[in-house]
């Protein structure tokens, strides 16, 4: 059986990282960063989505603005020719 996370990668589900920046609530000047990270589908981002909707309903802190990146992690490995060689010993 397939771990569930690489079924989803197979299904074009990507690794997701959000950096949430919002307002303390009881210091609106006062700005603070939380990451998130899953697995989502670019580019609806239903997850994540979910998660912000989630945070505007119940969270006191409103949010500032959200930063999001997105890889894949499966897909062909990258080599590249480096030019210099060390050795030890």
């Amino acid at each position: 059986m397939a771990d569930k996370d690489f079924t989803h990668q197979l299904n074009g589900w990507r690794l997701t990282t959000a950096e949430i920046t919002y307002q303390m609530p009881d210091y609106r000047n006062l700005l603070q960063i939380y990451i998130w990270q899953d697995y989502d589908k670019a580019p609806q981002f239903p997850r994540l989505i979910k998660f912000l909707d989630f945070w505007s309903r119940n969270l006191d802190g409103p949010l500032a603005s959200v930063r999001v990146a997105h890889a894949g992690l499966v897909g062909p490995a990258e080599l590249r020719h480096v030019g210099a060689e060390w050795r030890l010993h």
